[in-house]
């Protein structure tokens, strides 16, 4: 999910929560000769007002809100995903759980498979109310990367973002054996953007990136002056986190449900989104052994490649979904600011800002991201 250094203190709010985020409404862009257009009837996108294009000059808008999804998917129950998972041993000793669903119409299709990959908190039924409806047409595969959820979470191991980037590409090439596409959130999009940097064998047919994070961390984004203005405090927390006693002390907080749902209700815009089962889903994975020492080695390691240097050097067709009330990563913090600029420098990159949406729009407000995920999918497996 992305929990920002601050929140590991129970009693601060998360960083970026400190200050509002620009409400920049339901807007899509795209690239043509040059220009960035925001238009009315997008090939990907819906609309939801003052959408203006600039490439020609002229003003459109519509109203409304973008229409509920009807693909008729259901939300999975925690125990059926638990029940379905299987098992991937990597590097011929870490145990990996990951999930498949399909049915036989997908299994024969010519559309790509999708890999889902979670951010930092969270695990596979993170998906619960996105793998039924994507299950429809695509062969949808979701794994728990090492330290989280049932994957192992092995002693003293030192967490990167190239180590579950590499985790992500032996995936694909000894379970998958298929183009897929990445769809990621937050350290997972971070980490599918680094897997498709450093993929040599064509494994990675395109990517969705949902909110994708700057670092492993806070601390990569250094040139936001919210993260200037707290970085002695996370230097501080790193310290003190490096403290066997008091991690432990800090963690037991984290993880007790009141503080958790506190947390995610900070992240999400929709607040009746934040239920006991997410709260479970987050705190469960906490209380198994080796949590702690992923939790400290994740919060105090490197942040990890950045971005920024990675993404012009994709070609493969991309869609950026951004959620406009995200504390962790504000659409006007620098982070925010590049993805939304892409459109204008990368011709293969589509960009939706989804109105009222926090940190996490896959589970925030599905149907929204299924109204514009879906129509993309579509149009890759036809190209």
């Amino acid at each position: 999910m992305g929990f920002s250094s601050l929140a590991v203190a129970a009693e601060l709010p998360p960083l970026c929560s400190l200050v509002n985020t620009k409400r920049g409404g339901f807007l899509c862009q795209r690239r043509k000769h040059g220009h960035v257009s925001y238009y009315k009837k997008p090939i990907f996108c819906n609309i939801k007002s003052n959408i203006t294009a600039t490439a020609t000059g002229s003003n459109n808008t519509t109203t409304g809100s973008p229409s509920s999804s009807s693909c008729g998917g259901k939300v999975l129950e925690i125990k059926e995903i638990d029940e379905r998972c299987r098992k991937w041993i990597w590097k011929g000793q870490f145990s990996i759980n990951y999930f498949v669903s399909c049915n036989s119409d997908s299994q024969s299709s010519p559309r790509p498979p999708l890999l889902l990959v979670h951010g930092f908190g969270a695990s596979i039924p993170h998906w619960r109310r996105n793998i039924d409806t994507l299950a429809k047409n695509y062969t949808v595969y979701a794994v728990d990367l090492l330290g989280f959820g049932a994957s192992d979470k092995p002693e003293g191991f030192s967490y990167t973002m190239e180590e579950w980037a590499q985790l992500i590409l032996d995936f694909l090439d000894e379970v998958i054996q298929k183009p897929t596409v990445l769809i990621g959130n937050s350290v997972g999009s971070l980490a599918c953007v680094i897997a498709a940097s450093e993929s040599s064998h064509a494994l990675v047919r395109g990517l969705v990136l949902l909110n994708c994070s700057g670092g492993m961390n806070n601390k990569a984004i250094v040139d936001d002056w919210r993260i200037k203005l707290f970085l002695p405090l996370l230097w501080l927390i790193d310290f003190l986190l490096k403290q066997r006693a008091i991690a432990s002390w800090i963690f037991e907080r984290v993880k007790e449900r009141d503080t958790l749902r506190n947390i995610l209700l900070s992240v999400y815009g929709n607040k009746e989104s934040v239920d006991e089962d997410l709260v479970e889903i987050i705190r469960g994975p906490a209380c198994d052994e080796g949590a702690l020492d992923a939790f400290v080695s994740i919060v105090t390691g490197p942040p990890g490649p950045n971005p920024v240097t990675l993404m012009p050097a994709l070609s493969i067709p991309i869609l950026v979904l951004w959620g406009d009330q995200d504390p962790f990563t504000p659409i006007d913090g620098p982070v925010g600011k590049y993805f939304s600029s892409l459109p204008s420098q990368l011709s293969n990159v589509s960009l939706c800002m989804l109105e009222g949406v926090g940190h996490c729009p896959h589970d925030d407000k599905p149907d929204l991201v299924h109204d514009n995920l879906l129509p993309w999918l579509a149009s890759l497996a036809a190209s």
